[in-house]
């Protein structure tokens, strides 16, 4: 793989869909002036890619703002309208999607690779990189082994890279039911708080079988914060109290 650090990125006009309309977007459009991380994956949908990279990424967008970041670009050697499906699907908001159909940029910057075995064909390698007005910065890029690698592209390692001692976001998670008053009154006190979460609907995307599993409890809401078991929505708004309580 090539190492582009110190180069220009490569001057390509991407075709991207917005709506019923064709939008042509270029690499000044995305680089110029701008502090950018791009993260580039095999392809949309993939596994390791839906699970981890995506993922972390949007979940970290906020904390890389702070660090002066002013856009995360995920792109892939795929059309538009799937690159655009998989931002509905995945809920990432924070991230920037680029279609690079033709695989024209991930040939510049010598990362197109031929996945014929997996029927596939040319896709992307996987690697992450910082663009600074243009200019490849730093790149972490995926060892050059047999199957899809995943140890240095990630979202933390860029995180890492621009400051080791920035502070990461919580992981909350709320299990929820439809119509219940005291899960809606958790979610509005994480949110006044500032604090994102993952939420998991019974019904939906768990059973009460899990939720009894996980928390030893059949009642809703049931809050987790990176591993610690909460509670409902009281003992959220004490943990809260007392959290904010502390940081003073």
């Amino acid at each position: 793989m090539k190492n582009m650090e110190g180069q220009k990125v490569p001057n390509v006009t991407f075709k991207t869909r917005s709506g019923d309309s064709w939008c042509d977007v270029t690499t000044d459009e995305l680089f110029k002036g701008q502090k950018v991380i791009v993260f580039a994956l095999p392809g949309a949908f993939t596994p390791t890619c839906s699970s981890s990279h995506l993922p972390r990424y949007n979940e970290l967008a906020p904390t890389f703002q702070q660090h002066g970041i002013d856009r995360i670009v995920c792109l892939s050697v795929n059309d538009t309208f799937v690159m655009n499906e998989w931002k509905k699907d995945q809920k990432a908001d924070n991230i920037t999607f680029i279609p690079d159909g033709c695989g024209t940029f991930t040939d510049g910057m010598g990362m197109l690779v031929d996945k014929a075995d997996l029927g596939f064909g040319k896709r992307s390698w996987r690697y992450s990189m910082l663009v600074n007005d243009g200019v490849v910065e730093k790149m972490f890029i995926e060892p050059e082994v047999e199957g899809d690698p995943f140890q240095v592209s990630d979202a933390d390692t860029m995180l890492n890279y621009l400051n080791p001692a920035a502070e990461k976001p919580k992981a909350i998670t709320v299990f929820t039911k439809p119509g219940c008053g005291h899960c809606t009154r958790a979610k509005a006190a994480l949110e006044k708080a500032g604090l994102s979460y993952e939420e998991i609907v019974l019904g939906t995307d768990a059973t009460m079988r899990s939720l009894r599993a996980v928390s030893g409890e059949l009642t809703t809401p049931q809050i987790f914060v990176d591993g610690q078991k909460i509670g409902g929505a009281d003992d959220l708004e004490k943990y809260l109290g007392t959290a904010q309580s502390a940081a003073a």
